[in-house]
């Protein structure tokens, strides 16, 4: 049976062809022009193709160099990597406390030498023996500055923009806030708003009034009259107040002082010197570098600008326990000084002690360490006399200060004498009683053995020797057979064969001292205590937040809503701020009472 169409059915499926129809043409159009965009942003440029090629598509760029070093200096600059630099150099600060370091005790490291005859070399190679003018850790040093510098001044900036604006608009609903409050009061929004700002600012709070009213054209005005932007602010009836941000600027002036305390190192590493000089009980010390064991001057410090003064050590005092668990032990070191500022200024006397520096000259002479320096004579064939002097003896061990030296005589004829000598300072008989040991570190009952030499010491070839060794020994310089002796203090030993003498006068002490010269020892001084006092204040302050709405509400009372934001645990402040305002408010608008109704009791 055929379907009967009717004029208007016919028309109705005509107008649903054709819309069919250009929506599909308008479907390939959008697809042919999402392709061609798709080519021209991927392809090659049409004047590079050839006719009929295909656009191919382009691969990705990378960063390229400028990328790569913003993308390192990001990595450079942040907390993370500071911290980790800050640790790197934590650690490599350990071996300079462990091992000994030239520049405090270069006799310990010659000592370390000795006995670690196979370890001491690698760690020499690592400069572990200096280990604070090493390259590895001035590379740390450096990196730990620029890291800090790069990380903390643009937070300070920050930091700085934050504190000069406008506390926050108060949000859309107070009660959400982890700290919140409600009540309602008669008097006006206004009053409110005004009482609640005075109990904030008692607190210290910087406050902000949203606008309350919008001028003419459009133009919010804020309470204090300003006119503000185009837009007035969130809220028209609240106060805005917050503080604390001395929390962040402790953490920041904490950041800073250690930028200012590594700066200040590096100062005294440049412009400062630092040099170690033995003195000999009776001897002087003039500060030049002839006199100095060691120097080691600032990469810009002139070493002919060295101040002139000069001391004189008279008298070493050590102080040992003498009885109990501790018997031995080193209570107190006293070096009795005199010194003159410059050759022309009057002696003063000084009682060098450890941690308690003499002041001189702009320098710091620290007391290290000490020893024992026994006087000799030597006596050649002739019978004259080719050495008398002190000789500094380096401790064995610490415990008893048994110590050994040499003693050199190139000026004896017609051979050359050399000793070497152990001390016992008081010396007594072991368990066995088989040899001779130190009972304790003071010179109770001094003791030398003498072992002899002679021959050529070496010094006629210009080579530069230890005084605390002997060279060339069964080359040049040969042992005298029957030449070991023990000496006690005033006895005299005849070498045999006439060949000299040697006399063991008596008994000297030698103090180590450090001269440093460092000009950054007061800045970094400061910047230790700013750190200090920074840190704690990062760590008391915390940034709080409060707002005060107050809008009218149902009867004619005004609703008086209050929020609060701690960063941290909340603190019962926002508690006494609004029982403060609560109390406030309620107290103005109580009526006075009338006396002529008040009754009396």
């Amino acid at each position: 049976m055929a379907k009967t169409t009717t004029p208007d059915t016919r028309a109705e499926t005509e107008a649903a062809i054709k819309a069919g129809t250009e929506a599909a043409m308008q479907a390939d159009t959008q697809a042919g022009t999402d392709s061609d965009t798709e080519a021209a942003a991927t392809g090659a440029p049409a004047e590079r193709r050839a006719p009929g090629e295909a656009p191919e598509a382009t691969r990705p760029r990378g960063f390229g160099p400028a990328g790569w070093l913003r993308w390192g200096w990001r990595q450079l600059t942040t907390m993370r990597t500071a911290l980790i630099l800050l640790f790197l150099v934590a650690l490599g600060a350990v071996p300079g406390s462990v091992l000994p370091q030239r520049g405090q005790a270069p006799e310990r490291v010659a000592e370390y030498f000795e006995k670690h005859a196979t370890l001491a070399p690698w760690f020499d190679r690592l400069s572990l023996f200096d280990v604070f003018a090493a390259p590895w850790f001035a590379a740390i040093y450096i990196l730990l500055f620029v890291s800090l510098a790069g990380c903390v001044i643009p937070r300070a900036f920050q930091h700085y923009k934050a504190m000069r604006a406008r506390p926050p608009a108060a949000p859309r609903n107070l009660l959400r806030l982890p700290q919140s409050a409600s009540f309602e009061t008669d008097a006006e929004p206004e009053a409110v708003l005004a009482e609640a700002r005075k109990v904030l600012r008692k607190r210290r709070f910087r406050v902000d009034v949203s606008a309350t009213a919008r001028a003419p054209g459009g133009r919010s005005r804020d309470s204090s009259g300003g006119s503000g932007g185009s837009s007035p602010r969130i809220d028209s009836g609240a106060v805005s107040a917050e503080k604390g941000y001395l929390g962040e600027t402790g953490n920041l002036v904490f950041h800073l002082a250690l930028l200012a305390l590594l700066f200040a190192l590096g100062m005294g590493n440049v412009f400062g010197y630092r040099g170690n000089v033995v003195v000999t009980e009776g001897k002087s010390f003039a500060n030049a570098l002839s006199y100095y064991d060691q120097f080691t001057p600032g990469r810009r410090f002139d070493t002919d600008r060295l101040p002139p003064f000069s001391l004189t050590l008279d008298d070493f005092k050590a102080t040992y326990q003498t009885q109990g668990a501790q018997r031995g032990q080193a209570t107190d070191y006293q070096a009795r000084l005199r010194f003159r500022e410059t050759p022309s200024s009057p002696e003063k006397p000084y009682n060098l002690r450890v941690n308690h520096p003499l002041s001189v000259g702009g320098a710091k002479v620290y007391l290290l360490n000490h020893g024992y320096a026994p006087v000799f004579t030597v006596r050649d064939a002739k019978g004259n006399i080719a050495f008398q002097d002190s000789v500094p003896f380096l401790p064995m061990e610490q415990r008893n200060y048994t110590s050994e030296g040499v003693v050199k005589a190139p000026d004896a004829e017609p051979e050359q004498l050399a000793f070497y000598a152990i001390l016992w300072p008081t010396a007594v008989a072991d368990q066995n009683g088989k040899q001779i040991v130190s009972g304790f570190p003071a010179p109770l009952r001094p003791v030398v053995t003498i072992s002899s030499f002679k021959g050529d010491i070496g010094l006629d070839t210009g080579n530069p020797q230890s005084v605390y060794k002997l060279e060339g020994i069964g080359r040049t310089l040969h042992p005298v057979k029957g030449g070991q002796k023990l000496l006690e203090p005033g006895e005299t030993f005849t070498l045999p064969g006439n060949a000299g003498s040697i006399t063991f006068d008596g008994m000297r002490e030698w103090a180590s001292l450090s001269v440093n010269h460092d000009p950054g020892r007061v800045p970094a001084l400061v910047a230790a205590v700013l750190a200090i006092a920074a840190i704690v204040a990062s760590f008391m302050v915390r940034r709080r937040r409060v707002w005060i709405r107050a809008r009218a509400g149902e009867g004619g009372r005004t609703v008086v809503e209050a929020g609060g934001l701690t960063l941290g645990n909340p603190t019962p402040e926002f508690d006494e701020i609004v029982a403060a305002l609560r109390g406030t408010v309620v107290r103005d608008e109580r009526p006075e009472p009338d006396p002529a109704t008040e009754t009396k009791e």
